[in-house]
C-alpha cells in the first residue's frame, strides 16, 4: 500500500483511466458501466472503496481520481476524506474531483454540504453534483467526467471530437433503455 502518484507511469496512446472511489458502491458501478460502454474511446475505469490501493505493477496510469460522496451518509464523506492522504499532491493539479449524490434530499444536513464544498475549495478540485437515481442523471455525470478527462488528458481520440463521443454514449444508452 502506497501513495498513488499521477506521473509514475507513461500515458497510453489514445487511452485514459479513471479511478472511481466510493465507500458504498451504489452509484459507482452504474457510472462505470456508462463510461465503458463507449467502444470508440478507450476509457478504463477502476473501482475502489477507499485508498490506499494495493501495490499492483499491472495497474494502468490513473488519469483522473473521482471521489463519489453520498451526502446522506456521514461514512461516505469520512471515507473520502480519509482516502485523501493516500493521494499524491500532484493529483490536485487537475487530476482529481469530487462528485456528490443525493444533494436534493431534505434529510441532508447543510453542514455536510458545506464541508464537502470547503474540502473541494481547499484542494482546488472541481465539485460536481450528480443525480444517481435516474439513467439521465448517470449519463449526465458520465458526460461531465469525460469532459474533465478530455481537458486533463488533452487527448484527440482517433480523430473524433468529444461531442461525437458524447452523442454516441447518449445514443447507446437510449437504445439499451428502450430494450429494457
Amino acid at each position: 500500500m502506497s501513495l498513488l502518484k499521477p506521473f509514475s507511469k507513461l500515458p497510453g496512446l489514445n487511452t485514459a483511466s479513471i479511478l472511481l472511489v466510493e465507500d458504498e458502491e451504489q452509484f459507482q458501478q452504474s457510472l462505470a458501466d456508462v463510461l465503458v460502454k463507449e467502444t470508440n474511446v478507450t476509457v478504463t475505469v477502476r473501482l475502489a472503496k477507499s485508498l490506499p490501493l494495493p501495490m499492483d505493477e499491472s495497474r494502468p496510469r490513473i488519469d483522473l481520481v473521482v471521489f463519489i460522496i453520498n451526502l446522506t451518509s456521514e461514512l461516505s464523506f469520512q471515507s473520502a476524506e480519509a482516502s485523501l492522504k493516500y493521494l499524491d499532491p500532484g493529483y490536485f493539479l487537475g487530476k482529481a474531483c469530487f462528485m456528490v449524490t443525493n444533494a436534493r434530499k431534505a434529510s441532508v444536513p447543510t453542514e455536510r454540504v458545506d464541508a464537502v464544498r470547503k474540502l473541494a475549495t481547499l484542494l482546488h478540485c472541481p465539485l460536481l453534483f450528480a443525480e444517481d437515481q435516474t439513467s439521465e442523471g448517470v449519463i449526465g455525470a458520465a458526460e461531465r467526467l469525460l469532459t474533465i478527462l478530455k481537458i486533463h488528458t488533452k487527448a484527440n481520440i482517433k480523430g473524433r471530437t468529444w461531442t461525437d463521443v458524447m452523442c454516441s454514449i447518449q445514443t447507446h444508452l437510449t437504445e439499451s433503455q428502450e430494450e429494457a
